[in-house]
């Protein structure tokens, strides 16, 4: 969709634009669309939702648009809901480990130490390329990296407490 800019009727601030809008009811507000992107709202639309966006449009002009990352994963986000896998874990913001970290885990009665390094995971030996291979490599099973070594926010079956 072609990106559209709201021009204010006159020089106002953002929130006394943001108030006007506020104030318009359902058809106000459904012309304003019409005005600005040049076609019909879309039907199933309420008033609040109406006014949301017109709002987001107008503060995105004034103040500027999401950055790229945020889009991008938006943009994932719509694909993964389009081909019927949506998930919200795709917006999660990868795990962020600064190198030398130690994370350590007690799996069988046996400690294991895990070294964070810039090009991986070193576990016995080993450098690798996820913390889930690492879990995997351990357990001899499927594991969540974050999850088994806890720093996962999510608890679900299997979780290290």
């Amino acid at each position: 969709m072609a990106r559209v800019k709201i021009a204010p009727a006159k020089p106002d601030t953002l929130n006394e634009e943001l108030a006007r809008l506020r104030a318009f009811d359902v058809e106000t507000l459904r012309g304003r669309w019409c005005s600005l992107f040049g076609r019909r709202q879309p039907s199933h639309l309420p008033r609040h939702l109406l006014y949301r966006l017109l709002a987001y449009r107008l503060q995105a002009d004034r103040l500027g648009d999401l950055d790229a990352g945020s889009k991008r994963a938006l943009e994932r986000l719509e694909g993964d809901r389009a081909s019927g896998r949506a998930s919200p874990l795709s917006l999660r913001p990868p795990l962020s480990l600064k190198p030398g970290t130690v994370l350590g885990r007690e799996w069988n009665g046996q400690m294991h130490s895990v070294i964070v390094r810039a090009d991986g995971f070193a576990w016995n030996g080993t450098t690798y390329p996820s913390l889930s291979a690492v879990a995997r490599a351990i357990t001899r099973t499927r594991w969540s990296g974050p999850r088994f070594f806890g720093l996962s926010d999510r608890e679900g079956k299997g979780a290290a407490r």
